[in-house]
Formats: C-alpha cells, structure tokens, sequence
C-alpha cells in the first residue's frame, strides 16, 4: 500500500513539473511594443516590464515586474515586438464598470511568465 502511494505522489509530482499545454494558450495576443519603468514599492524602486498589446482588436497595456535575480546593472532584456500565445489566469469582475485581469504568456522556449492588465483604452 505504501508502495502505491508514493508511486501515486511521485507521477503527480512529475506531472505537476511538466511542461505547460500550449492546447490551453489559445490567447493570441500581438506585443506592438515592450520597456522598462522603475516603480515604487515597500522595498525601494523596483523594475516594471510594460507592454502595449492588442488583444481581440482591443488595445491593453501589461505589466510584469522584474524577476529580483535579474542583473539590471548589466542590461535588461526587452520582450521583441509580435505574436505570442497566452492564456486569461485572473479574471475578475466585482463591478460591471471595474475588473482584474492577468495572462501568462507562453514564449516558444515553452516557458511562461505572468503579465497583469494595468490600462486599456479604445
């Protein structure tokens, strides 16, 4: 019984590590332009990627604050202008006139990365 049980959690945690489903990035979102802002926060000023995006013919500006292993001394990365894949991660609306939205992108490398709705305009 034991046996089954940890070959139970083992193929649970191996399918937890796999690589995501690019099935369920159906999302196409097309990236018109990507920079760095520094913002506040509790710690000090911390380093905002920030990208307008069209997403279903609608114009939205995301952002993803900096990974804090990230060497801004050296140099940033900018995310290149184009189509990516995503998938909709948060979405909520406690209002008919206010909502909260986030997408993870996922990048050809199979990996991912979280970007926040911060504005929208028509």
């Amino acid at each position: 019984m034991k046996r089954t049980a940890l070959f139970v959690l083992l193929l649970l945690a191996t399918f937890s590590w796999a690589a995501p489903n690019p099935d369920t990035y159906s999302i196409n979102i097309h990236v018109s332009s990507s920079h760095w802002v520094m913002a506040p926060s509790l710690t000090g000023p911390q380093a905002v990627q920030e990208l307008n995006v069209i997403i279903d013919g609608k114009k939205y500006e995301l952002a993803a604050p900096a990974i804090i292993t990230a060497n801004l001394q050296a140099g940033v990365t900018l995310l290149a202008p184009g189509d990516y894949k995503a998938k909709l991660v948060q979405d909520q609306h406690k209002t008919t006139y206010e909502s909260s939205q986030a997408y993870e992108f996922l990048f050809p490398d199979k990996k991912t990365r979280k970007f926040i709705v911060v504005g929208q305009s028509e």
